[in-house]
């Protein structure tokens, strides 16, 4: 988020400054990033786990 809309966020929401609002998104942002790394990982390690399996398989039958 660009820095000016930090600011706008503080007036609107009656922070006296953007000190309090940057805090905020500080301290939420990592848990966002972390859910949305997760989210992405998700779908492409279980493409992985089972493309894997079918490489097993074909070797097997070998």
């Amino acid at each position: 988020m660009p820095l000016p809309d930090l600011r706008h966020g503080a007036a609107a929401w009656g922070h006296a400054g953007i000190v309090l609002t940057a805090d905020v998104y500080v301290s939420v942002l990592p848990q966002l990033y972390h859910d949305s790394v997760r989210a992405t990982a998700r779908p492409v390690l279980k493409a992985v786990r089972g493309a894997n399996r079918k490489i097993g398989k074909a070797r097997e039958t070998t």
